[in-house]
């Protein structure tokens, strides 16, 4: 969808999702009506902050996540200024969830918004998905509940998934190890 016919969509408040109970994860944002590929389909709103701003709100979450178990970050890199926290209301785009096999992706246009837009022709009624990109930090803190065929297995952007699969790997093989240590001790 050219800019031009988005902003004429946006003028007869034409949403192309709508939000409902997901299978993967709470609520999720799903097509409501047939979607071409190309078309941007909801921006991704909240407070634009600096980078010091955007990692002590993070981090604060992240503390307050290890007493209460639970942690929503919405913040969102914009550039290498800002960031967006999109923990606000109004932000219906903060409920899409992560999927290995993505039918949407964010772009940044002009290095002041952030829009989701579609990557392949979606249905009406398919959940719409993005991948969250997250990078290896506290991979083990992300499994991935997407099923699809090519899950990696835990939230991470695709650019990680082979130190991911060598990761994954080695805790395998360290957990056999120990397993095999075990038995050992335990016959003698």
């Amino acid at each position: 969808m050219a800019f031009v016919e988005l902003l004429m969509a946006a003028k007869n408040h034409e949403i192309l999702y709508q939000i409902r109970n997901s299978r993967i994860h709470g609520r999720g944002l799903y097509a409501s009506r047939d979607i071409p590929k190309d078309t941007w389909i909801v921006q991704y709103l909240g407070e634009k902050v600096d980078k010091e701003e955007s990692d002590r709100r993070a981090n604060a979450l992240l503390e307050k996540a290890k007493s209460t178990g639970g942690a929503k970050v919405y913040i969102f890199i914009l550039n290498d200024k800002w960031d967006i926290d999109g923990d606000v209301e109004y932000n219906d785009a903060r409920l899409m969830n992560h999927c290995c096999d993505p039918n949407v992706e964010a772009q940044t246009w002009q290095d002041k918004e952030i829009w989701f837009v579609s990557l392949k022709d979606i249905k009406k009624g398919e959940e719409l998905f993005f991948n969250y990109g997250f990078d290896l930090e506290s991979w083990e803190d992300h499994p991935c509940r997407c099923g699809a065929e090519r899950c990696a297995g835990y939230i991470a952007g695709e650019e990680y998934w082979p130190a991911l699969r060598r990761k994954l790997s080695a805790k395998k093989a360290w957990a056999t190890r120990r397993k095999s240590a075990g038995k050992k001790k335990r016959v003698s």
